[in-house]
């Protein structure tokens, strides 16, 4: 078995506000793979007739108000005393506002006063809730994040030291792993339908807030009634700072979250392929440093015509993964947006029954190495399979190419 490995330089490829991004999030795939075992000893008979390119991949207005005998105060919630650090950000205090009661002065504006007073009351029992309930989910997603990386790492160190191919403990620890993702990806979900419910609130504080604006220009009112209502304003734009104070942490979680979930799944992809050869790759090949080059014509890597990589099957079992490894990150490095062409190459020598054996080993070897890259993290829309006979060959190889 021999394996060549070419590598050149190449030229650089060089609060609706926030209501948004739960939609958009919301619109994210954050579905798991599937169990380890079908992803690791899957159906490896890939018909050769596969061989060829590879297909690229608002709230409604708030009710008039209506007199009602003032609510108790709500009590105020307190987040725990520490901020809680963990590892996926940071625990915001949030402490509701205590509404101060007011007294009744029969007049048509203290009914409306007491209406505002009872539906802020509401609206900090509804904050206090919800900051529980994030604080509830900030933990839960430290938590899971570090389960996933207790197992990442005890996978990673195995397999640093060397292990066996397929080893049944790793693929225990791989399942483990991406049980914990999951997790996170349900604790996503949570989020979202905690960041709808608190952006809902901050609308129907503000609406209140105009309310309240407008309650001061109705006659009729004496001087206690204002007074209520200029505490009742204050009280109001308080709980509108902490509204949008919490609503920017979930905002802030569930994108970090997200990205975080997105990167550690193309890892885990990664990981399976390095487990089932029983050896450590690195990063995965999709990762941000290498998807955000801009695309471009197919052209030679380096301006040249030399493949990247040549694998020759002369026996069986050949060992290439980490020599294929090594040069499409080197590859990816210099140029981010980089195609790869896997070549199928056939000896023309013998019979024309032993010739027509021959590409059909060599497109199956080219499936291979078509199935290692992608294990690897390279897109399915960067690869392209072709085949070729070539007389100065003794046996099959797999050229790989930059384009």
């Amino acid at each position: 078995m021999t394996v060549k490995y070419a590598g050149r330089a190449a030229n650089s490829g060089v609060s609706s506000r926030i209501l948004g991004a739960f939609v958009l999030v919301a619109a994210l795939g954050l579905a798991g793979c599937s169990d380890v075992d079908s992803m690791l000893f899957g159906d490896s008979g890939t018909d050769t007739e596969s061989a060829g390119p590879v297909a690229s991949d608002a709230s409604s207005p708030v009710p008039a108000p209506t007199y009602s005998a003032p609510a108790p105060s709500a009590p105020a919630y307190s987040a725990p005393a520490a901020s809680q650090t963990g590892a996926i950000g940071t625990v915001a205090r949030i402490t509701p506002v205590t509404i101060e009661p007011g007294s009744d002065t029969g007049s048509a504006v203290s009914k409306t006063i007491a209406g505002l007073r009872s539906q802020l009351q509401g609206l900090q029992g509804s904050l206090a809730a919800n900051a529980a309930s994030y604080s509830d989910l900030h933990s839960s997603g430290a938590g899971a994040a570090t389960a996933y990386y207790e197992a990442r790492g005890r996978i990673t160190a195995r397999l640093q030291v060397g292990t066996t191919r397929g080893n049944p403990e790793l693929v225990a620890e791989w399942n483990r792993a991406q049980s914990a993702l999951d997790q996170l990806s349900g604790n996503i979900n949570r989020l979202n339908a905690l960041g709808s419910r608190v952006a809902t609130d901050a609308n129907a504080a503000h609406v209140a807030l105009d309310q309240i604006g407008a309650a001061f220009n109705v006659s009729g009112a004496y001087d206690e009634d204002h007074r209520q209502l200029s505490v009742l304003q204050d009280e109001t734009n308080q709980t509108i700072i902490l509204q949008d104070r919490l609503l920017g942490e979930v905002s802030a979680d569930i994108q970090r979250q997200t990205a975080y979930v997105a990167n550690e799944r193309a890892n885990l992809t990664t990981l399976a392929s390095a487990i089932k050869n029983g050896e450590l790759y690195g990063a995965d090949l999709s990762s941000p440093m290498f998807s955000s080059g801009r695309g471009g014509a197919a052209r030679s890597y380096a301006g040249g015509s030399a493949p990247l990589v040549t694998i020759r099957f002369d026996k069986a079992n050949v060992d290439y993964q980490q020599i294929l490894y090594a040069a499409i990150n080197q590859a990816l490095q210099t140029r981010p947006g980089a195609a790869f062409s896997i070549i199928a190459v056939s000896p023309t020598r013998g019979t024309v029954t032993a010739v027509q054996l021959a590409q059909t080993a060599a497109q199956r070897h080219a499936q291979e190495v078509l199935r290692s890259m992608t294990d690897m993290g390279v897109p399915a829309s960067r690869l392209t399979v072709q085949s070729q006979t070539d007389p100065g060959v003794t046996s099959n190889e797999v050229r790989v190419f930059v384009r």
